[in-house]
Formats: C-alpha cells, structure tokens, sequence
C-alpha cells in the first residue's frame, strides 16, 4: 500500500470484475474508495466461490482497502443518497446503465458549487449501450478460434476459451488511469467529465495494437493455429526426461544462443541452418518458419535431461523459461509467485479465513511494504461517510438505520 493517491476520494457503485478492479487499483495506491452497495449486497456479493463462512473470495478479493456503504438501492431515498455522495465527492466508477438514476448529467445536476465538477468513469459491454461480458466479448473478438492445435481444422474447429477474464482486467485497469487522467485535467481547468470505457472496446483496440486487424485485413484471411507455438517467433512447451513439462521462450539472439547452449545442441542447429540457407540466431522469423524441424531438434534435446538438471542448465545460460505448474502447485511450490514474494502478506479476512493477499503490484524500492488490507463487510463504514461527505449528525443517521434506508 502507498499513499500516492491520499487526498481522492472516489464512489464506487459497482459489480462483477472490471468496475471494482479499477476501484481496487486507486484504492491500493491510497485513495479512499468507497464501495456503494444494496444493504443485502449486490450482484456480486455471493458470488462463486465461496468459503466455509459463506463468504465469496472474488468479492472478498476484489474490494479490499476499500470502505464500504450499505443503502437500500431499492428505494427512492437509498438512490438519492448514492446520488448525493457521488455529487459531493466528485469522482465515480461504475458499470450501472448511463439511462439508470446513476447516470452523469442527473448526478452533476445536483452537485453544489462547492463541489468539484464530477469526473465519472462508466464501464460498458459494448459502445453502444448493448450488454456484454468478459467472455462474450472474447468470443465476438475470434481469439477463441485462433487457438488450438495446428492439425485443427479451421473450418470445423471448436473455440478455445480462456479461463482468465482477461478483458475485464485490462479495462479495469484502463478505467483507473481514464480516471486519474480526467482528475488531472479537472485540477488544471475546473472542469468535469463523463468518461465511457465499453469492454468491446478495449478488446478491439487491443487486436489492433497488437497488428491483428491489419493482418487480416492485408491478407485477406484468418491466421493458422499454432497449437502452443507462440506466433512469429520462437517458444513453446517442451518435456523433460522425466514428464516435466516447460515453456521456453527465445526472442532475442542472447536468449536463442543460451538456449542452444544449455541443451547442447549446437551441432543439430547448425546443420539445420546450413541445410535451410538460414540463421536462427540473427532472424527470429526463421525460427517461426521453421519451428517444426526446430521442435523435434529441441524436444529431443529436453528429453536428454531431468527437469531438475534442465532447470539449472537454464539458468546458468540465461534461458527464459517456466516450469507448467497447476495453480495449487505455483501457489505453494513457486516461492517467486506467491510465497515468497513480497507484495503478499497472509491477511485474515472479514470472513474468518486467513490466506496470502497481495497489495499494490506497483512498488517504490526505496519505500517498504505495507501489509495489504482486506475488504470491509457490507456497510462497515456507513455511518462515517455518511456523516464525512453528506454532513449527516448521528440522529439523521439513526432514523435511517431505524427506516432501513441504510445498513
């Protein structure tokens, strides 16, 4: 945790992954992010899966160093107080619908002089209002079908899914820094803004630096699968003698002449060079071409040595390489990733359960850590905000406690 963020205060009214991952990443740099929910808990709240006390880990996880707020959004008056906190404070994030009683004109339609003009920053399926998720989205975006063994056919091959909501993160992400880039324009004119991110968007745009759309649309048609192959370059998983399985990656000529080196296997490289008319050390795109003789070279390679023996053979050549673990094994084997990584500290959580739980991926050497805080239970920070940011005293609080308008 830093505070490089301290002095922002941000309303979140939000569900899923992408609206409260952007909320989670202003909250680990320091802003006061304020959680919004239905005093019951919002769409989210139960999410799968959940621990033995009931509570959900992707809610648990993805609203930690937040402070919550419980209303009865059902009501027109827990609306009016979502509305009046988001109007004091300034700047919000959420995925509601532009059309709902959250949209940016009625909230600055209430908003003081005092106040500052209201950044909004409002996540979308698609850019023209349709609904969408993460995996929607990726199925309309034809990575799925980009994946999957190079014997697939094209025209028949089913789609490959992807486990991680990849979009959801990134637009996550994007939302912050749409965020703090209009909070920063806002400081030098005075002036407010309505910022839209629509995941499809996020998605399209990403093809597109990534050259894919020029591609196509120069060639004229799809790319061919290249099973595990990483396209237009070299890399891919091999086996050790002993079943072990490892990603090897050589893009650059220094990782290529490592990796040939740790396996041993110059000889092979070089007849095959002589034989192709090619250098694979100076042309990384000889290496994509001609990755199927040069997977046989390598896999036989690998297979002379045990895993242990080819991870130390990697290292001491410089070699980019992973070992393919499950998730189990990478979060109790890997020391790297999690258990010996510094941005995790084991946090007990609201719920009970105590586990490790990362702050800020972004971190000053200079300054140490700060243990990462876990997310509030609903409406643990009602009555403070209430009283902070609307002025509210402690008798207009009780009686809407005692009305049920807030949790």
């Amino acid at each position: 945790m830093y505070q490089l963020l301290d002095g922002l205060s941000i309303i979140e009214a939000s569900s899923f992954v992408a609206s409260p991952t952007a909320g989670l990443y202003c909250a680990q740099l320091g802003a006061e992010v304020i959680r919004v929910d239905h005093k019951a808990g919002g769409l989210d709240y139960d999410r799968y899966m959940l621990t033995e006390q009931g509570r959900s880990l992707s809610w648990e996880n993805l609203n930690r160093a937040k402070k919550s707020v419980a209303l009865d959004l059902r009501s027109d008056e827990g609306r009016e107080l979502l509305v009046a906190l988001s109007a004091n404070t300034g700047n919000l994030i959420t995925n509601l619908p532009e059309k709902s009683f959250l949209g940016h004109d009625a909230i600055a339609a209430k908003q003081s002089e005092s106040a500052p003009e209201l950044v909004s920053v409002r996540i979308m399926g698609w850019h023209d209002g349709r609904q969408a998720m993460d995996f929607t989205v990726n199925a309309a975006s034809g990575y799925p079908l980009m994946c999957g063994p190079e014997d697939w056919d094209m025209a028949t091959a089913p789609p490959v899914n992807q486990v991680l909501p990849a979009w959801d993160f990134i637009t996550g992400a994007y939302c912050a820094f749409a965020l703090l880039a209009a909070e920063r324009e806002r400081r030098a004119s005075g002036e407010g803004r309505e910022v839209r991110v629509a995941l499809s968007d996020i998605a399209a745009t990403s093809l597109a630096h990534l050259g894919n759309v020029a591609e196509v649309m120069l060639s004229g048609h799809d790319r061919e699968k290249t099973g595990n192959n990483l396209f237009g370059a070299f890399g891919r998983d091999f086996s050790a003698s002993d079943g072990a399985r490892f990603m090897l990656v050589a893009i650059t000529p220094k990782q290529w002449r490592g990796m040939v080196d740790a396996l041993e296997i110059a000889d092979e490289i070089i007849q095959l060079e002589r034989a192709l008319g090619v250098d694979f050390a100076a042309d990384e795109g000889a290496r994509f071409t001609h990755r199927d003789k040069l997977d046989a070279v390598i896999e036989q390679g690998c297979a002379r040595f045990s895993s242990s023996e080819l991870e130390a053979r990697f290292d001491r050549a410089g070699v980019t390489w992973s070992r393919y673990r499950s998730l189990h094994e990478a979060v109790t084997q890997d020391a790297r990733l999690v258990a010996g990584n510094p941005v995790f500290s084991t946090v007990e959580h609201a719920g009970g359960a105590a586990y490790p739980t990362p702050g800020a991926a972004a971190y000053d050497p200079a300054v140490p850590r700060e243990p990462a805080k876990p997310a509030p239970t609903i409406g643990a920070d009602t009555d403070q905000i209430l009283a902070e940011h609307l002025g509210l005293g402690s008798g207009e609080i009780a009686r809407l406690h005692d009305r049920g308008i807030v949790g």
